[in-house]
């Protein structure tokens, strides 16, 4: 750890706007803010007989050092006090528990010919967006309905492209796609289509309802009736889809309306998202780490986090109270948007009630979540938090877990999950092959993958590298007991790192009955979260190594396989090896998608064919089918 002296960097302040960044003794990063002048904002946490909300003295008590990044403005310090926000998530910061994606239509007018796509993201690529929606299930229902009524396309062709030997695809032969990729549609007949869309997605559903139900009368008459039914029913959907956009209003007006329920620690903020005068959905969101907080606070750092994820700003913003610095992040909510964006506090009318609705659905959200919420932080945190006190140390935020698995010490791999805050982190799963010896020795091949991993993660500290082996644990978990707890422990010794390793270990059935700590066996209450916690990590380790494992084994067995084949060489091999994921996808392969791999031709591919569904092979079993996996 650094030596830092609190005080005299405390002189060291420029007297600018800024953002600083509060470091533990873990070198963790604990908490960002901002500050038009830094001078003053840091050091009031460091005064005495300054007012601290209980959670801000406790995060001041675990400040080690800090450090800070002096900007133009405050503005600018706004904007990267949430973007370091985001990326270090740190524990004394009021959060969203979850980063939510909204689907958006999105009509590519920017093309000769657009198309209709689901979008996650809203880009400046001079597409026409329509959203955000929060029932992902009605987009693809709505632009599935878009290309049964208007017959836009959605492939990626590039259009026009006319290949007189192209014929249109399936969309085409369903009455869902005009094809102009063959030139079956002019452009400007196709650009009517397109300004049907955008009439209907910006909720003026009359016109195509217009259409349909002429179209169904002329087919009646004609004495089609299935024609007729096949009319009907688009305009039984369309009707549908036009009764859930409830007006709000009759201002026509894009805006936001954002309310929040509170109890103890627990708070949940509902968002109502109003679109031209339309109600087109509603989310609600959990905030982490707000005790002790004040709303007008908890407000602003919901606003920053959320609308910084997003393109989409309304004009107005609904909300109960005006946020903490709501001159400030007015201005960069209306830089966003491109022109001005208000707060309203509304106080009577029909904004009020439509506020007053927002609370209530908040209400409802957080007292039904509660009990949920409760149980899987204890599920999860409060699991972390047992272990920690079981094993004495200051935490155990961060768990890797460690596992060996070979078959009769072929194919030795090994592998590291990663836990955070008692859920996996995939991320930071990692695999290794066994590189230095062959044969079943466990022991060693621990040593070679924790050494391999910390040298790695040392190296990359060095180089000030953001990486997932940059990270150091705050506990190892051995798969095992006494000795391969210190086979890590001599590895850490080696490489000058001091990191708490306990194993786990098993009882008759496989199962883990205590932990090895310090060379004492401390036994798990199997009522208690910590032991459900201690299973789950287990078992993921199994899984990720046993998955591991079998995916070398197959390819393995491929390649052997392949080797057996007249005509198919090294290069060949290769590419039906990268084509397939295993030898039984490969023998069900026809000769026409196996001619379609790179370097394959016909001839080759019916050598590969042939050779499996002969007489002679097609029975063929590979060797190793019959041995099980052994997991260590």
């Amino acid at each position: 750890m650094r030596e830092f002296d609190i005080p005299s960097e405390l002189k060291k302040l420029p007297a600018t706007p800024g953002v600083y960044l509060m470091h533990n003794k873990l070198d963790q990063i604990i908490y960002v803010g901002k500050a038009k002048v830094l001078k003053n904002r840091v050091r009031q946490y460091f005064q005495n007989g300054n007012r601290l909300s209980p959670k801000i003295q406790k995060m001041v008590s675990n400040v080690c050092w800090f450090e800070y990044i002096v900007v133009d403005s405050e503005l600018e310090a706004l904007v990267l006090e949430n973007n370091l926000i985001k990326e270090h998530r740190p524990k004394y910061n009021t959060m969203l528990k979850d980063d939510k994606t909204y689907p958006y239509i999105k009509v590519t007018v920017q093309e000769d010919y657009p198309r209709v796509l689901l979008g996650r993201q809203q880009k400046r690529d001079g597409a026409r967006y329509f959203g955000p929606y929060t029932n992902g299930v009605n987009v693809g229902e709505t632009i599935e309905l878009i290309r049964k009524l208007f017959h836009v396309r959605n492939c990626n062709k590039i259009v026009p492209d006319h290949d007189p030997k192209a014929r249109p695809c399936l969309y085409h032969r369903i009455h869902q796609c005009d094809a102009p990729c063959v030139g079956s549609i002019t452009k400007e007949e196709y650009a009517k289509n397109i300004e049907q869309v955008l009439h209907f997605l910006g909720g003026d559903y009359s016109k195509a309802l217009n259409h349909l139900q002429e179209k169904m009368l002329s087919a009646s008459e004609e004495l089609n009736f299935e024609e007729a039914a096949h009319y009907r029913d688009l305009m039984n959907q369309v009707k549908a889809l036009s009764q859930k956009q409830k007006a709000a209003d009759t201002h026509g007006d894009d805006r936001d309306i954002i309310a929040m329920s509170m109890q103890d620690v627990h708070c949940v903020i509902q968002v109502f998202f109003e679109r031209e005068g339309k109600l087109l959905g509603r989310e609600h969101f959990h905030m982490t780490g707000a005790n002790d907080s004040e709303p007008a606070q908890i407000l602003c750092d919901f606003i920053k986090q959320y609308y910084a994820g997003t393109q989409i700003v309304p004009k107005q913003l609904l909300v109960e109270f005006e946020p903490e610095d709501s001159e400030l992040l007015a201005g960069w909510l209306s830089t966003k948007r491109g022109s001005k964006v208000s707060f309203v506090v509304p106080k009577i009318g029909d904004k009020e009630k439509l506020l007053q609705l927002a609370k209530q659905n908040a209400d409802i959200v957080l007292h039904q979540d509660l009990d949920k919420i409760t149980r899987e932080e204890q599920r999860t945190r409060g699991a972390v938090q047992e272990l920690a006190e079981l094993l004495g140390i200051a935490c155990a935020d961060r768990m890797e877990s460690y596992d060996i698995s070979n078959t009769s010490g072929f194919h030795n791999v090994g592998s590291m999950v990663v836990f955070e805050n008692g859920k996996p982190k995939k991320n930071d799963y990692r695999k290794f092959r066994i590189k230095s010896f062959q044969g079943p020795n466990d022991y060693a091949s621990m040593e070679e993958v924790l050494t391999r991993r910390f040298l790695h993660g040392q190296k990359d500290r060095e180089d000030s590298a953001e990486t997932g082996f940059s990270r150091f644990p705050d506990l190892i978990l051995m798969d095992g007991g006494k000795g391969q707890v210190h086979i890590c422990e001599e590895v850490l010794a080696k490489l000058g790192i001091s990191i708490p390793v306990c194993g786990m270990v098993k009882d008759d059935h496989h199962r883990t009955r205590g932990l090895y700590f310090h060379d004492v066996e401390l036994p798990l209450n199997v009522q208690g979260e910590g032991f459900h916690l201690l299973t789950r990590i287990q078992d993921e380790t199994h899984r990720f190594a046993i998955e591991f494992h079998k995916s070398l084994r197959n390819k393995a067995q491929v390649h052997s396989i392949l080797d057996d084949i007249p005509g198919i060489g090294p290069t060949r091999r290769r590419a039906l090896m990268k084509a397939f994921t295993g030898l039984e996808e490969l023998k069900d392969a026809d000769v026409e998608t196996l001619s379609k791999v790179p370097g394959m031709n016909r001839l080759s591919a019916t050598k590969v064919y042939d050779f499996f569904h002969s007489e002679q092979n097609g029975s063929r079993k590979p060797e190793g089918d019959s041995t099980e996996n052994r997991e260590n």
